[in-house]
């Protein structure tokens, strides 16, 4: 019976925290004013390397902010106290990756929201390792 309980809880916390995830990649991709989804299906054109490298720079991207999110989800998972708290954690954890973007496009002396449609992966590499250290500090500051 008590492994029953157990995948019961994982079922309810899994239909909470994948759809807080979606929610996490609508507000991030509302926040741009680039299509990520095109960017990256237009990556295939391989004879346009810009094209190619906006697809590259926006699947980093997007890429590091889902798996920052992730992180934010698993720690929140993990030391909440219910399905409540989870939603909260997941909600200041997406608000926190969208603040660190334009935090980002702020203090930089280039405009970022210009330079990934313009395929400039670096940036887009840039902001996957913001938007995964974002997520471990996030991570890690929900246990206290």
């Amino acid at each position: 019976m008590a492994q029953m309980s157990s995948i019961v809880n994982f079922l309810i916390y899994l239909v909470v925290t994948v759809p807080l995830l979606g929610v996490g990649i609508v507000f991030f991709i509302f926040t741009t004013p680039y299509s990520e989804f095109q960017l990256i299906r237009e990556g295939g054109q391989v004879d346009d390397p810009v094209k190619t490298g906006a697809a590259r720079a926006a699947a980093f991207d997007l890429g590091g902010k889902m798996l920052g999110q992730t992180l934010v989800l698993a720690s929140a998972v993990y030391h909440s106290v219910g399905l409540l708290d989870l939603i909260v954690w997941g909600l200041v954890g997406i608000a926190f990756q969208i603040i660190v973007f334009y935090l980002f496009e702020l203090l930089t002396p280039f405009k970022v929201v210009k330079e990934i449609p313009n395929g400039n992966v670096a940036v887009g590499q840039f902001s996957f390792i913001l938007s995964l250290v974002t997520g471990i500090l996030m991570a890690s500051l929900i246990s206290y």
